[in-house]
């Protein structure tokens, strides 16, 4: 079965975009080679790789089963042409990452500053979403890596401990449980809550700490940190949020971090992996450039 490296590239490149349009452009080809190629790879395969929806391309379940051994071979092609060429050279290519909210907007400078800057001749292309979004995407090999906030627990991936991190129950300045001191679980009844939205890692966590404490009053759900801070700062409720994407606000006397040695809120930020899956030079070469925090 003579399938080539340009098909190769086709295929995980339409299968990434959903468009065979996108694909010819980030291959520089036209769109009928493109589509050629991708035809006679399927031909050789004796069967399609996508379902074909108004101009759309959606992976149908061979090309899901397929599209993880496309992306290594091309992964190994090029590990192969790197270490032929020069058994010193760099590693080069793309390097997919993806991250939770907390990582993504605040500790980006420490994820990758070291390894970018010993390593300009490699790709980087970052995705921000939730702990649940990052998982799915290692998972379904559209991720190389993953750094998320909070413990994923599932068979086909592997977790490594990053640094640590630390969540804090803050309010408005104003707000009155801000100057009292020496507070108790019962000060906390008939309180609004402002919550991360559902599979992220902070909303679990939070949740976790309102189990230990009176049920709240209401709760406001909100799918980003800075909305959630905004809000905090509006008097409209209590938040349970990084310490790290509190240090602006914090500093500037808008919130303050209220004292609450009966809540568990530190955690672990982890490096998730696929395991099995073959990790290429570039990939590696990220792994070892992680910062101990």
């Amino acid at each position: 079965m003579n399938v080539s490296p340009r098909q190769l590239q086709v295929f995980v490149h339409a299968a990434a975009s959903g468009s065979l349009r996108a694909a010819a452009e980030i291959l520089h080809l036209t769109q009928p080679a493109a589509s050629m190629a991708l035809a006679e790879m399927e031909r050789l395969l004796g069967t399609p790789l996508f379902d074909r929806e108004r101009n759309r391309l959606r992976l149908n379940s061979r090309g899901r089963e397929l599209l993880p051994l496309a992306q290594e071979l091309l992964e190994r092609h090029a590990e192969f042409a790197r270490v032929a060429g020069s058994g010193d050279a760099a590693p080069s290519g793309e390097l997919r990452i993806g991250t939770s909210n907390t990582v993504g907007n605040y500790l980006v400078g420490d994820l990758l500053g070291g390894f970018v800057r010993a390593h300009p001749q490699v790709g980087v292309r970052l995705r921000v979403a939730n702990t649940e979004d990052i998982a799915r995407g290692v998972l379904e090999h559209q991720l190389d890596v993953g750094v998320v906030e909070g413990p994923v627990h599932h068979p086909e991936l592997e977790t490594r401990p990053w640094r640590d991190d630390r969540l804090v129950v803050c309010v408005a300045s104003t707000h009155p449980l801000a100057r009292r001191k020496g507070l108790k679980k019962a000060d906390f009844r008939e309180q609004d809550w402002i919550l991360r939205e559902p599979g992220s890692a902070t909303r679990a966590q939070a949740e976790q700490a309102l189990q230990k404490l009176p049920p709240p009053r209401g709760v406001l759900e909100l799918s980003q940190t800075e909305a959630i801070k905004q809000a905090v700062v509006a008097g409209l409720g209590i938040a349970c949020l990084p310490q790290v994407a509190l240090a602006d606000a914090l500093a500037a006397e808008r919130l303050v971090a209220l004292d609450v040695p009966f809540l568990q809120l530190q955690r672990k930020l982890g490096v998730l992996l696929r395991r099995g899956r073959w990790r290429g030079a570039a990939l590696q070469a990220f792994l070892r450039s992680l910062p101990a925090g």
